[in-house]
């Protein structure tokens, strides 16, 4: 079984939500109801999928998970997820979600029973979008890397607060890799000697957004473009329905998407949520809940700790028991424990296990 994992959706406040990953499985679907086909980003669209959903705290303790149809549309998997949410009966529930959700109609839905939202915005192709990043202004510093400006863009009767959130590292990264492109393309401009090539460069996925046809049919760098390009680097824009929330918490709670994410790397690399042979949903549900608990024990050591998970399990499996015998005796004894593997206990209020487990005659 293969996975996948899209950056869709979460919830702010007292719930993130993240109701959309999905995982591929080698089997046929047969009379699941869970396991369908659907569109993979493992481009393994002929393997049947589940689709898995994780709810996490702010601080990334995971508090539900869901399990359905592999070939659910996002829009179903929210109006699903947001009627469960509404039987906690929390003060609020802020969704937080990318740009691959931000039509309109999926705006609707995240705010049926009185949700809210934090979207991801693109940065290219919107009218409103476009003239928020071109508006001027001045960036507040909230961190190193993270400087923001708010802006509200009006037509007609339409408002839309934006959020543009700028990282010095990371446009940095950007130009750095928007130069190796620009130096590839060149040569592979200079190198054009077929109608084959020409083709290969206007359908690049990364080149051709800086290339131009000229009349006589020639390719040329769009320096227009790249100039364009340049003013996006280390930039996202977000959006919110929710008038209360401040810039910083919306740059803030956008940004915890990440915790999210990381929830669902762990689930399926350190904790095996895949591969699963499973051909009953309610073995598949089992396997599901199985590795949320593990990921709920995880998050909880990680986060009294300060510590990662690979960190603390590497720390803890130095400790060992050894077997000693002689011609009367046989004792069981712990290796001394270490300062760190104090410290992780002591943290984690686990009481250290005695030096000496046991002492018996030898048989």
């Amino acid at each position: 079984m293969k996975g996948e994992s899209n950056q869709k959706q979460g919830a702010f406040g007292d719930i993130w939500n993240r109701p959309a990953g999905g995982t591929a499985s080698s089997e046929d679907p047969g009379e699941s109801e869970l396991k369908a086909y659907g569109k993979s980003k493992d481009k393994r669209d002929d393997l049947p999928l589940v689709t898995i959903g994780l709810a996490v705290t702010r601080e990334g303790i995971p508090a539900r998970c869901w399990v359905l149809a592999g070939n659910q549309h996002d829009a179903k998997s929210v109006e699903q997820v947001q009627r469960d949410l509404n039987s906690w009966k929390l003060g609020r529930v802020v969704w937080v979600m990318d740009r691959g959700m931000c039509s309109e109609e999926n705006r609707r839905i995240l705010q049926n029973a009185g949700g809210q939202f934090i979207l991801g915005e693109k940065l290219r192709g919107n009218h409103f979008n476009e003239q928020a990043l071109n508006r001027g202004g001045r960036f507040k510093v909230v961190n190193d890397k993270m400087h923001i400006k708010e802006v509200l863009i009006e037509e007609g009767s339409l408002k839309r607060s934006y959020v543009i959130v700028y990282n010095p590292e990371q446009a940095k990264h950007d130009r750095m890799v928007r130069e190796q492109l620009l130096e590839r393309l060149r040569c592979e401009l200079q190198a054009l000697n077929t109608q084959k090539a020409k083709c290969g460069v206007l359908l690049h996925p990364s080149m051709k957004r800086y290339v131009k046809e000229l009349k006589s049919g020639k390719l040329k760098i769009n320096k227009t473009r790249v100039k364009e390009e340049e003013k996006l680097d280390g930039k996202y824009l977000l959006s919110t329905s929710d008038p209360s929330l401040s810039s910083e918490d919306i740059a803030l709670g956008y940004k915890q998407l990440m915790e999210v994410e990381r929830a669902f790397r762990t689930l399926k690399t350190t904790l095996s949520l895949r591969p699963m042979y499973h051909s009953k949903d309610d073995r598949i549900r089992s396997h599901v809940l199985l590795c949320w608990l593990a990921l709920l024990l995880v998050r909880i050591a990680e986060t009294k700790t300060g510590i990662s998970w690979p960190r603390i399990r590497r720390e803890m499996q130095r400790v060992h028991l050894g077997e000693f015998l002689n011609k009367k005796h046989r004792v069981l004894r712990h290796t001394e424990l270490t300062a760190d593997q104090r410290n992780i206990l002591k943290k984690l209020q686990i009481k250290p296990p005695k030096s000496v487990l046991d002492i018996s005659l030898t048989p």
